[in-house]
């Protein structure tokens, strides 16, 4: 199961994300995601875990950092989207 985990404090890394989510089972991945550009994080990010059901139960609202996480099940993205790159012109 892929989580969106939202809101996210600027300043959390991987390893922080994956230790949050690990009381509830084995985490097989934790990502925050960053700017391309700056490498900055862009303030979320995606843990996949095979039963995240209870880990989202529980940390949706939950407090990391003063802000309250926003945690739900990932939409896939199936190729759509928006469009990437272009022409400037």
């Amino acid at each position: 199961m892929k989580l969106y985990v939202g809101n996210l404090p600027w300043s959390t890394t991987d390893s922080e994300l994956e230790a949050l989510f690990s009381p509830f089972g084995p985490v097989d991945s934790a990502r925050v995601i960053t700017d391309r550009e700056t490498g900055r994080s862009r303030g979320f990010g995606f843990v996949e875990m095979r039963d995240g059901q209870k880990a989202m139960a529980e940390l949706n609202g939950k407090d990391m950092g003063g802000r309250a996480l926003r945690v739900n099940e990932a939409n896939e993205q199936s190729g759509g989207g928006r469009p990437r790159g272009g022409s400037r012109y």
